[in-house]
């Protein structure tokens, strides 16, 4: 049985030159069972902040920039954020591995995700201890692969796993409240060919994520 799920979330950018060793450990991460019994869940979240030095990275997004900028400290790419609250440099595997080892020791909640009439139901129990705690739901792909014609990686083909196509609140957990669940709607577009249905509670106040999931195919 998984001890934990934890998230692994990697600011990247097609414009930066030190992010295709960062997406490469991202893939590993999500391939392999890195954490003996942990469940890992990687976000890949790409930052428009590098779009204006030559190459405009197409899965980029302001609000992932903005997002990054939420937690906080340090905003460099690539950098990985583990359960919310441990900033890493998103190429080094061998520290992003220690983080989510740390991680998957705190208590987190169990979260559930089933294929739903109009999207997905979601149902989280077992949280404790937390303030108020927005429930995310992020529409991911894989296997997505650009040719960079300019910039700093002018000439390379890049690969990528887990990009968010879409992120967004469906809900809040009340503070102190030990489960919650609801049916919620997914975002779609038909330019995505393979979308996979990620859900993640993280708490208002401190960031940390409480619960986290996978829609299994």
């Amino acid at each position: 049985m998984l001890a934990a799920a934890v998230l692994v979330e990697l600011f990247t950018s097609e414009g930066c030159s030190s992010c295709p060793p960062a997406d490469a450990v991202l893939a590993r991460l999500h391939r392999q069972e890195t954490v003996a019994g942990v469940e890992l869940i990687v976000l890949s979240e790409h930052v428009d902040y590098w779009n204006s030095l030559g190459w405009k990275d197409p899965f980029s997004d302001a609000r992932f920039s903005e997002r990054q900028g939420d937690y906080g400290g340090r905003v460099y790419t690539p950098q990985a954020v583990v359960d919310g609250r441990i900033d890493v440099l998103g190429s080094d595997e061998r520290a992003i591995v220690t983080a989510v080892t740390a991680a998957a020791r705190e208590p987190h909640g169990d979260l559930r995700l089933t294929a739903a009439k109009k999207g997905v139901r979601i149902a989280v129990a077992g949280l404790s201890g937390h303030s108020d705690a927005d429930v995310m739901v992020a529409v991911v792909e894989d296997g997505l692969v650009s040719k960079v014609e300019r910039g700093e990686n002018a000439g390379r083909t890049l690969a990528h796993t887990a990009v968010v196509r879409a992120l967004q609140r469906v809900g809040t957990v009340a503070a102190g409240a030990a489960q919650w669940s609801a049916e919620v709607p997914v975002p779609s577009s038909d330019s995505w060919k393979e979308p996979r249905v990620v859900a993640f509670v993280q708490d208002v106040r401190t960031r940390r994520v409480l619960a986290a999931g996978a829609l299994k195919k």
